[in-house]
């Protein structure tokens, strides 16, 4: 089974019907006091595993490379390894944020050829029990894969990719997008040039939108393969990057530092914002 095979998004009923074989994945993380490791403890779908955003799909953070820089390729490995997920395993994805932090371990996987899907509607969507028991785990053991080099953009690159006319995407919502607030970085604004296209659009209720306003709604920004995506650290981008494969336009690219990373640069200040 390659990437290809398993599409970007899944529905519950498709996990049940085919891919039942998939190891299920719980990437709950979240911005306040609340620990996502004790959300999964407290109830998860049934065998799943947990993942957690900061050790195993991040590496610390740093001026330019953002707060969710991608892990060492032997991290993510050894990560994957410790809970039984060998380079070729199936992995289903699930958060409850309407895949904001999942669909991080989604595309790391599918970037690196290994098929993976996010679960539409997240832990929401599960139609049985949750469990408090942990997953019988069986070590697996994983080769590294680097990052392939033409599925990330960096700070260093980004200004001349924007002056090459190339779609870049603010995934954030609109008031972060346009500098009127900032609740984690320490200078608000965007990219110049960025277009805002707010991963929480695409959604409703917790669940994607249909395709057909999927569709219209990444064909009116004219998205391809070399579109490039951002947010506040490379994690939410990752959502529209799935939505958007999804739907026929490519993988696209992310910006792995994103905002976290590019409002550290020296000539990066509020003038970034609009003033009108």
């Amino acid at each position: 089974m390659t990437a290809l095979l398993l599409p970007p998004i899944i529905s519950i009923a498709e996990l049940h019907a085919e891919y039942p074989d998939a190891v299920i994945c719980d990437c709950r993380a979240y911005l306040d006091e609340r620990d996502g490791a004790d959300a999964y403890n407290a109830g998860h779908i049934p065998g799943a595993r947990f993942v957690d955003l900061e050790t195993v799909l991040s590496s610390p953070p740093g001026p330019g490379i953002g707060r969710h820089p991608l892990p060492s390729p032997e991290t993510f490995a050894e990560g994957l390894a410790n809970i039984g997920i060998s380079n070729d395993t199936p992995v289903v994805a699930y958060d409850d944020a309407g895949g904001m932090i999942a669909g991080r371990l989604v595309w790391m996987l599918r970037t690196l050829g290994q098929p993976a899907a996010l679960l539409d509607g997240g832990i929401a969507a599960w139609d049985g029990e949750l469990s408090t028991n942990p997953p019988e785990i069986v070590q697996a053991n994983n080769a590294p894969r680097p990052w392939p080099a033409d599925a990330i953009v960096t700070t260093e690159q980004i200004d001349a990719i924007v002056a090459e006319g190339t779609v870049v995407v603010d995934s954030r919502g609109p008031d972060r997008y346009a500098g009127l607030v900032e609740p984690i970085d320490p200078v608000a604004g965007h990219v110049p040039g960025a277009i805002n296209l707010p991963f929480a659009s695409n959604l409703a209720d917790g669940y994607f939108k249909s395709s057909a306003e999927l569709t219209q709604r990444f064909a009116d920004i004219g998205a391809d393969d070399d579109t490039v995506y951002y947010c506040g650290s490379g994690v939410s981008a990752c959502n529209n990057m799935l939505a958007a494969e999804a739907n026929g336009f490519g993988r696209g690219r992310l910006y792995v530092g994103s905002w976290s990373g590019y409002c550290t640069r020296s000539d990066a200040t509020e003038s970034d914002t609009p003033t009108d």
